[in-house]
């Protein structure tokens, strides 16, 4: 017989005592109660955190007929739904500026897609105008490309510094040309930083030409000032965007870093 229960029983025998005993035998219980609730709780934690976690790499690049291009880092969505285990909503991920993806996953069946008005380019869509998908089946590491049709693509680039500036000249190629997707260019920029990561949204200086001015999109040039460095280095990132009308990314030339 536990002290506890050998106090509950006396309490009869001693009633002079009895309210004090219970007040003791109240604060004990309480006491009990929360070390067996503090006890389960840390018995599920480590239950949950003995959990496996995901092992299988999904991974792959955008791609227009099997030529790769960038887009600005973490701003371009996909999503990913696994089939099953009650789950309703998205696995979210982003693109790198370099076009490419990745994503650590448990096996099973997905399905992914690449939400509509997202990206400088058409994903495909199902007839009633929503994006389609691509079912994917996870056994261990996968590679896949995404094949997607850009609305422009950026051709030749030839980024150079030369007297404290960085120069750049380039094609632009019209992907999309029918009535009912094809838009016009709302701008080209020429953007650089000191670190690899240079776009509309990060960069040390920017030089930009609105469309309307392009006059040869065969033959255009951009130059922009390389600004004070602090501390001095002697090099820049740099690429060039496109950014299309009433679409709100922006497609880029590979990251070239220029030394001057």
């Amino acid at each position: 017989m536990t002290p506890l229960l050998r106090q509950i029983l006396n309490l009869s025998d001693n009633p002079i005592s009895k309210p004090v005993l219970i007040n003791d035998i109240s604060m004990k219980l309480n006491i009990f109660l929360t070390i067996l609730a503090a006890g389960c709780m840390l018995v599920l934690s480590c239950k949950k955190d003995n959990y496996e976690a995901p092992t299988s790499l999904l991974s792959g690049k955008l791609v227009y007929k099997g030529e790769t291009f960038g887009v600005e880092k973490d701003q371009v969505p996909f999503q990913l739904y696994q089939f099953g285990f009650g789950k309703v909503g998205p696995i979210g991920q982003s693109f790198s500026q370099d076009g490419t993806y990745s994503a650590l996953l448990f096996d099973g069946d997905y399905k992914l897609i690449i939400p509509n008005g997202q990206g400088p380019f058409l994903w495909k869509k199902t007839a009633a105008g929503n994006p389609d998908t691509t079912v994917i089946t996870m056994r261990g590491n996968q590679t896949l490309d995404l094949e997607v049709t850009p609305y422009y693509m950026i051709r030749t680039p030839q980024i150079t510094a030369a007297a404290g500036k960085v120069n750049a000249v380039f094609k632009v190629e019209k992907i999309i040309t029918d009535a009912a997707n094809a838009r016009n260019i709302e701008s080209v920029g020429l953007y650089i930083n000191r670190t690899q990561f240079a776009s509309s949204g990060t960069n040390i200086a920017a030089a930009t030409t609105a469309g309307a001015a392009i006059a040869d999109p065969n033959n255009i040039a951009l130059s922009v000032t390389i600004p004070a460095l602090t501390p001095t280095q002697n090099y820049v990132y740099a690429r060039i965007g496109v950014k299309i009308a009433n679409v709100e990314d922006r497609i880029y030339s590979p990251v070239t870093k220029v030394s001057f």
